[in-house]
This record gives C-alpha cells, sequence and structure tokens, in this order.
C-alpha cells in the first residue's frame, strides 16, 4: 500500500508541477514579447469571486506540499506566500519540488491508514484515512487550481494546450 500512496501522490506532483513551470515560464516570456506588465496576468481572474492567477499557483503549491508532507507523518512547512512576479512564482514551485523530492516511498509505509484532520477545532474540520485524503481531497483540490492556473493564462492568450498541461510523464 505505501507504494501505491507515494505513487500516487509524489510523481503525480512532481509532474504537475513541472508542466505548472512550464506554462508560467511560457506566459512570462508571451508577456515581454507583447509588452505586457506581468501583474495583467499575474493578478488575472476567471470571475471577481475566484483568487488571481498568483494565489492558484501557491495554493497548488501549498496542495502539494501540504498533502506530502501529512502523508509521510511529516511537519508543513510554512511559506510567506507572498510571491508575485513569474519569477517568485516559479520559484516556489522550484521549491516546492525540492520539498517533496525529498520524500521516499518508505517514508508512506502507513500513509493509507494515517489519520489526517484538515482545519482542527474548527467547525468545519474534517477528519481523514490517508487514503480517502489524497484520492477525494489533496489531489482533487490539487488539480483544481492547477487546471485553473492553466485556464487563466490559455484565456489570456498564452499559446499553451493539453501537452503543456500534461507535462512530463
Amino acid at each position: 500500500m505505501s507504494d501505491m500512496m507515494y505513487a500516487s501522490s509524489i510523481p503525480v506532483f512532481k509532474q504537475m508541477l513541472g508542466s505548472l513551470d512550464a506554462i508560467l515560464a511560457k506566459a512570462e516570456v508571451h508577456a515581454v514579447d507583447k509588452n505586457i506588465e506581468a501583474s495583467a496576468l499575474t493578478e488575472a481572474r476567471l470571475f471577481p469571486d475566484m483568487f488571481p492567477l498568483s494565489r492558484q499557483v501557491k495554493v497548488a503549491c501549498d496542495f502539494a506540499r501540504g498533502v506530502s508532507a501529512r502523508l509521510a507523518g511529516a511537519d508543513v512547512p510554512k511559506y510567506d506566500d507572498d510571491e508575485q512576479g513569474f519569477a517568485q512564482l516559479r520559484g516556489l514551485v522550484a521549491r516546492t519540488i525540492a520539498f517533496i523530492d525529498g520524500f521516499s516511498p518508505a517514508q508512506f509505509e502507513t500513509a493509507a491508514q494515517r489519520e489526517i484532520v484538515t482545519r482542527p477545532g474548527t467547525p468545519k474540520e474534517r477528519r481523514f484515512n490517508g487514503q480517502a485524503y489524497l484520492l477525494s481531497y489533496g489531489l482533487p483540490q490539487f488539480f483544481f487550481h492547477v487546471t485553473t492556473t492553466y485556464a487563466l493564462l490559455r484565456h489570456n492568450g498564452i499559446e499553451i494546450g493539453k501537452r503543456d498541461y500534461m507535462g512530463q510523464y
């Protein structure tokens, strides 16, 4: 089971974070080439009540780090979340990849049964076993924010497609 939990999380996060970095790089080049202020893209939203692109990237990275750490029984690192431009957002993605790259399959030995508590001590507290946490909460949340980042960039004219979204697999 530990192999399944590791294989269903770390390589998946790394693949999609790699694609996230690549599409952010394309967006940065696009902004320079078209003389567009980078913040016009990093602060773009699909709808006024949704997070801007910069926050979508941060939340995707938060989920990749948090889910990985919780499943491995490790501390979740705290980041300042003050990244603004493309270079800073790409740096965050790189730090996230480096963090999750530090986990081994052995650390996921009891991950499927480990109790995960989200928002402890609040009315929104939710308890999961590790498998349910990964498959029904963590991965869907992560993919939502990666997909929304892709959609924001595509909507704003960045020439990216499904291959860019999928990354290296």
